[in-house]
């Protein structure tokens, strides 16, 4: 059997579990299970389906509570943002959970350790085992730490996105067209500056380093004349 000691990590969890084998199970991926059968150990999938609703509700709860004036529609999208594969994977790696997974022979070369699918079932796996040690309370103190603290940082609005929906909701076959307005700076630090057009007609400008950034912002002051 492995033995690990998680002290580092409980630390980084601001959590100390009462029964550290929900934490192997946790961190124990279906590629050692399957090499280790005579073990009877199990693997971290059931632990990941609860975390996974946990963290849900949990998100649910806190953009319901604060984004009183948004529709379903945009609080769904804002919630699949934040619970994207990227978002959790990056949090994962910032608590230092891959240095603990434990991975098959095959899973360990394959690069394992570091695949954002991995990290990401691993982090829902543990915020389960929090959930069964220490209950919601203590399961709700890690997303707040770790995701509702960094919801800036996750959830970044596609604007061009939205402003198609919004000509698309108006029933309305508008075209929307990007056009750049000027270029300036050296080749390698150009300023772009975009203009939105909406059935030809000029709607918001934007600049950025990109063009893609730039039109993004275009389409941020379109939304907002």
């Amino acid at each position: 059997m492995v033995r690990i000691d998680y002290t580092e990590l409980e630390e980084k969890l601001s959590y100390k579990f009462r029964d550290r084998g929900l934490l192997l199970t946790a961190l124990t991926h279906s590629s050692y299970v399957n090499e280790c059968i005579a073990q009877k150990i199990e693997c971290y999938e059931r632990l990941e389906f609860l975390g996974d609703a946990v963290l849900e509700l949990i998100v649910s709860e806190h953009l319901y509570e604060n984004m009183t004036d948004k529709r379903e529609g945009i609080l769904s999208k804002t919630r699949s943002q934040i619970v994207c594969e990227q978002s959790l994977s990056g949090i994962a790696r910032g608590l230092g959970m891959q240095d603990y997974l434990i991975l098959g022979k095959g899973e360990e070369i394959c690069g394992g350790r570091n695949k954002d699918s991995i990290l990401c079932d691993i982090f829902e796996s543990v915020l389960g085992a929090i959930y069964l040690d220490g209950g919601f309370e203590a399961a709700h103190k890690l997303v707040e730490k770790e995701v509702l603290g960094k919801i800036e940082q996750l959830v970044v609005r596609n604007y061009k996105s939205e402003l198609q929906e919004k000509t698309d909701l108006r029933g309305l076959k508008e075209k929307i067209e990007y056009k750049v307005l000027d270029e300036s700076g050296p080749d390698h630090d150009k300023v772009f500056k975009v203009g939105v057009y909406i059935d030809g007609v000029l709607r918001g400008t934007g600049t950025g380093k990109s063009k893609k950034e730039a039109q993004q912002f275009a389409a941020a002051a379109a939304l907002e004349g």
